[in-house]
This record gives structure tokens, sequence and C-alpha cells, in this order.
């Protein structure tokens, strides 16, 4: 099993900044994709970003391309969410996501182990 825990969530003023992370411990897959998503109240689950193991590879949502940044720390089973320039339409709960597969993935459903998530909330 792996625990996903999610940090670094608040509130900031719209052309902000901040940094999610998501620590992962128990039995890690540290050759698997991890995948950031992100859900408004009455909206569904909304893809925003995914990496694979070395990082060559990393996919955006249209809505934060140009603006977010994943990257990922192995030795530390980490992988972060650099938001810039944020916009009141970013405001979600956001969750991190492992998957077991090397493949990297915009599919929900290609993601075994869930966070609980953490609030952003950009404020105008």
């Amino acid at each position: 099993q792996v625990q996903l825990v999610e940090s670094g969530g608040g509130l900031v003023q719209a052309g902000g900044s901040l940094r999610l992370s998501c620590a992962a411990s128990g039995r890690t897959f540290s050759r698997g994709a991890m995948g950031w998503f992100r859900q408004a109240p009455g909206k569904e689950r909304e893809f925003v970003a995914a990496i694979n193991w070395s990082g060559s590879t990393r996919y955006y949502g249209d809505s934060v391309k140009g603006r977010f940044t994943i990257s990922r720390d192995n030795a530390k089973n980490t992988v972060y969410l650099q938001m810039n320039s944020l916009k009141p339409e970013d405001t979600a709960v956001y969750y991190c996501a492992a998957d077991r597969s090397t493949v990297v993935s915009m599919r929900t459903s290609a993601y075994d182990y869930w966070g609980q998530g953490t609030q952003v909330t950009v404020s105008s």
C-alpha cells in the first residue's frame, strides 16, 4: 500500500504563487508515474500535470501550461507542483496520485493511489 500526503495549499491572491508537495510512504513505486489533479466544487476531477520517473516526460493540462511546473525527487519520494501566476479559476482541492505503471497518463482511472487533497484558494 502507498500513502500520499499533500501539503502546501492555502489562500493566495491572484498572480501569486504556491508550491504543493506530495510525500509518498509505504510500498512506494519509485519508477511509477505521478500526477496532480484538481477538483472544484460542482465540477469533475481535472487533470493538472503528470511526470514519469526520470522527469523526462511531463504532461500538463491546457489551462495550466506555462504557469505550473511538476517535478519530483525520487530520493525523497516526493513530487512537487510549482504554481505561478495563479488565477481565481485555479481554486480547487488538489490531489496527488501515484501510478504503478511507468507510462504517464492524464486519465484519473490510470492512477492506483490518491492523497486526501489540499485546498488551494485564489482570491481576486
